[in-house]
């Protein structure tokens, strides 16, 4: 009979783990069924746990009546696995009474349907004149999993993260209002010599950009991950290329781009770039200054650049671009441009926490931060004593290990247009209207 030649799928064996680095200091725990049975999420602590296709988990929240609460689900499937369309993770957080104060979900869309981590968040928001999800007591945060008949049925590791955002001291009225005009045209090129920054395998150790051009090498199959400290009043404007290769082929939806923000909210997704040999680009649509007020928008999206702090970048290439073009790391370009000056922000009744910029917190190169290589920069050497060496000595080690080996040379690099061919993940946002306590106004 006929002889069929196979994809060659030598990037990834199906069901292989990813790559994706989990927080060492996660918890692991069990989604409940029920609310009856459901396991407390304590603020700023993560967890692990993992989600079968058409699962439902349930988790507890004890939340007061003063502060702002998020929950993300960061959804990692396999490497190797088949995924479609449709399939997707969805976080909601439900009061006692089963009412949403908020959902969203992401999905892998109509373009880039191959296996990289996803992530959702919802949130319980305290607000003037807002009716339910205000009260002090038991919330709930449920994560679903969507999954195609066609889609491999084995389980996504989920990252649950818990943070809380304070309330405001209220001196005067609190805003209430999105702004209604900013600056939307993109700046010229970042100035300054291209460096190279590799980036990490997850939001744990992603790797931190500042203004500028970075390249790194890209694997088909292969999710990398970069932060960006965004100040308030400061516009974050990105896009990246994926270097020309040798060889002759299309790939629809080769090379995917998401932006989170701090509480790993899903902000925007670039349409999915198809590749046919050339240099190719993407760029996320221009988003507002970071301001407290964003949350009170109505555009999916621009309502997430609601708080300073890290914004998280994450870029995919498709496994489909080793079948048509050969298994090696691509050029991959990020243009980073941060726009404006910093702008005092609100004034918190409590510790900002991840809803601020820390000094030199993952600056690039800086102290205490990672160089472009990966190792760890030490300061102050002089003057420690033998066990701290070795205690130091041991944290290289271990950063080293979770490093992937150096990359050789790849294909060039180069801007030239991309075509898209949809959105690569769609955040679909749930959230009940606000409503006001008392008659109508016209009453």
């Amino acid at each position: 009979g006929a002889v069929v030649a196979l994809p060659d799928r030598s990037w990834a064996a199906v069901g292989e783990p990813s790559p994706y680095v989990f927080d060492p200091e996660a918890r692991q725990i069990a989604g409940a069924a029920t609310t009856s049975d459901a396991e407390l999420l304590e603020p700023g602590a993560t967890y692990r746990d993992s989600i079968g296709p058409g699962d439902k988990l349930v988790y507890r929240l004890n939340l007061d009546a003063t502060t702002n609460a998020y929950v993300s689900a960061v959804a990692v499937p396999q490497l190797g696995t088949t995924v479609a369309y449709g399939d997707k993770v969805k976080v909601s957080l439900q009061d006692s009474r089963g009412s949403d104060c908020s959902s969203n979900d992401a999905q892998f869309g109509s373009a880039g349907r191959f296996p990289r981590p996803l992530a959702a968040y919802a949130y319980r928001m305290i607000e003037a004149g807002a009716y339910s999800c205000q009260e002090a007591g038991p919330y709930y945060v449920v994560i679903e999993r969507t999954s195609a008949d066609t889609s491999t049925p084995e389980p996504w590791e989920l990252e649950i993260r818990h943070v809380s955002e304070p309330g405001l001291v209220t001196a005067g009225p609190s805003p209430s209002e999105a702004p209604s005009e900013w600056p939307s045209a993109s700046p010229g090129p970042a100035g300054g010599v291209p460096q190279e920054r590799q980036g990490g395998t997850s939001f744990f150790d992603a790797e931190s950009l500042a203004d500028g051009e970075w390249t790194a090498r890209i694997e088909p199959g292969e999710s990398l991950f970069y932060k960006v400290p965004v100040d308030w009043g400061q516009q974050l404007f990105t896009d990246a290329d994926l270097g020309s290769s040798d060889g002759r082929g299309f790939v629809t939806g080769a090379l995917a781009m998401s932006l989170y923000n701090p509480a790993r909210g899903l902000v925007d997704s670039t349409g999915a770039v198809s590749y046919n040999g050339k240099q190719k680009t993407t760029a996320l649509d221009p988003l507002p200054p970071v301001a407290y007020e964003n949350r009170f928008g109505s555009r999916v999206g621009d309502k997430e650049m609601r708080f300073a702090g890290w914004y998280y970048l994450r870029v995919s290439l498709s496994p489909q671009v080793g079948e048509e073009f050969g298994n090696k790391p691509y050029g991959l370009t990020m243009r980073v441009n941060i726009e404006g000056q910093a702008t005092g922000g609100p004034e918190y009744d409590g510790p900002a926490g991840d809803f601020a910029v820390g000094d030199g917190d993952g600056d690039p190169g800086g102290p205490g931060g990672t160089g472009s290589d990966g190792r760890m920069v030490l300061v102050a050497a002089g003057g420690i004593g033998a066990g701290t060496v070795l205690v130091l000595g041991l944290g290289v080690w271990t950063l080293l290990a979770r490093r992937r080996a150096g990359r050789g040379p790849g294909p060039g690099m180069g801007a030239g247009p991309g075509t898209s061919t949809g959105t690569v993940e769609v955040p679909t946002q749930h959230t009940p209207p606000t409503q006001s306590y008392g008659p109508p106004s016209a009453w």
